[in-house]
């Protein structure tokens, strides 16, 4: 079997096996692929692009409340980790653990981050000496190691990429504006770039982050009727920096402890996307969060290079410079067909597709991903921003906050201009209060 019939060979559809659609979709669309140690994965570069977009719309949100990155160190001395008994407790079954420099055995044990409050606290002990140190605003992109037993691409495996925030504040109440200041950012990220609802709240003592005072939420019903946590902010309230000795000397010039949060997304954001708008053709990317917006797909009949391929060229660079991410597609192996396959596969918005006939017609032919709807749209239109009008958050991104939960539609969330609408059974509403007041 060639490439070509691998590909458009049908998936396992999503009402049948839903876990094994998931993987499958995850696979042919190339978003990520098994590694060669158990529960590692390799992100390719189609799906490392959707992180890239997740990061930069993050990263932008982060900064305009006044946060800046920073970079701590992937390793960890034992004793750091051991400080603080609740925290070592919570991760010691997931630690991975150094304990060689080449050849020679290492004095004390070195913790492969399983996430950096213990070398983060270190460091803002040496750097904050003063109220006027405060509020310190420190955000890192970074990989974690936590060796998970049962892993599935991008919802769990044992090395992951994300986010997280660190901060430390002059009182209580500072920490919890913080808190939940971050929290309603990863609420507003997710439902205006995702096009994902959720539910923020806070969790319960028995799920909250080990040695945090209080942990808060989002999470979203996938389409499999499970719900999964996409972001959580943590307030750590004084735990840490009793712990480390983060002190400062406050207005009154008395010594008092720091209290801290700390939050973050990851890479299961990803995962998310597939769970909550993928479909039995593939992905479905909202136009926001999409590598690719838009693909151009000359078709190949007669002399297409001399007459379609200009063309064709002409409208990725005017859609280019509108501000588009388009992607022309002049492959000569495959044929038109294969190709819509796969672009729909990869979920891509908005395919154009101009053959022939389209050039004498000045024409082209524009169809959509999520609805599968044609439309003959004039290059006049085109070039007066018909793709444009079409893309925008009000055409395409609003109508994709759609979500049906289980058989029998245990939660629906629709919009309602621009305000999320939740209805739910019983069971269903029992469940959503328990992570929180609700969208």
């Amino acid at each position: 079997m060639n490439k070509n019939e691998r590909f458009v060979k049908k998936i396992t559809l999503k009402s049948v096996d839903f876990s094994r659609w998931y993987v499958e979709i995850i696979q042919k669309a190339e978003l990520a692929d098994y590694a060669p140690v158990k529960g590692m994965m390799v992100i390719r570069p189609y799906g490392y692009a959707v992180w890239e977009r997740i990061q930069r719309l993050v990263d932008e949100r982060i900064k305009k409340t006044g946060h800046s990155n920073a970079y701590f160190p992937l390793l960890i001395p034992e004793s750091f980790l051991q400080k603080e008994a609740e925290h070592l407790e919570g991760f010691a079954p997931e630690v991975a653990w150094v304990t060689y420099g080449g050849k020679e055995e290492l004095e004390e044990r070195l913790a492969i981050r399983p996430t950096s409050e213990a070398i983060i606290g270190t460091m803002y002990a040496k750097w904050i000496k003063s109220w006027r140190d405060l509020p310190l605003l420190i955000n890192q992109w970074a990989n974690v190691v936590r060796w998970e037993k049962v892993t599935r691409p991008f919802l769990r495996t044992t090395e992951f990429l994300w986010q997280e925030g660190h901060t430390a504040h002059e009182s209580f109440e500072e920490a919890q504006d913080e808190t939940l200041m971050i929290l309603s950012l990863y609420k507003e990220f997710v439902e205006n770039e995702l096009a994902i609802p959720v539910i923020s709240g806070k969790k319960s003592g028995r799920e909250k982050f080990a040695g945090a005072l209080e942990t808060f939420a989002i999470e979203a019903m996938m389409s499999d009727g499970k719900s999964l946590q996409m972001g959580t902010s943590h307030n750590l309230g004084q735990q840490f920096s009793k712990v480390f000795n983060i002190r400062f000397e406050d207005r009154n010039q008395k010594l008092q402890y720091v209290w801290q949060t700390s939050w973050g997304v990851s890479t299961r954001l990803i995962g998310a996307l597939v769970m909550t708008h993928g479909d039995d053709s593939g992905l479905k990317f909202p136009p926001n969060i999409a590598p690719v917006q838009v693909v151009i797909v000359p078709i190949s009949a007669g002399n297409w290079k001399e007459t379609v391929l200009p063309v064709a060229r002409d409208i990725e660079k005017k859609l280019e410079k509108e501000g588009l991410r388009v992607k022309l597609d002049e492959r000569e192996e495959f044929t038109p067909g294969w190709k819509f396959s796969e672009w729909e596969m990869r979920g891509v918005p908005l395919r154009v597709e101009i053959g022939p006939k389209d050039i004498e017609k000045k024409q082209v032919v524009v169809v959509r991903r999520d609805t599968g709807k044609k439309e003959n749209v004039t290059l006049a239109s085109l070039n007066n921003g018909a793709v444009q009008v079409c893309i925008a958050r009000d055409g395409y991104q609003c109508p994709l906050v759609v979500v049906r939960v289980g058989p029998h539609g245990g939660v629906k969330a629709h919009t309602t201009g621009k305000q999320w609408a939740w209805r739910t059974g019983a069971k269903a509403w029992a469940l959503i209060k328990t992570y929180g007041k609700g969208a």
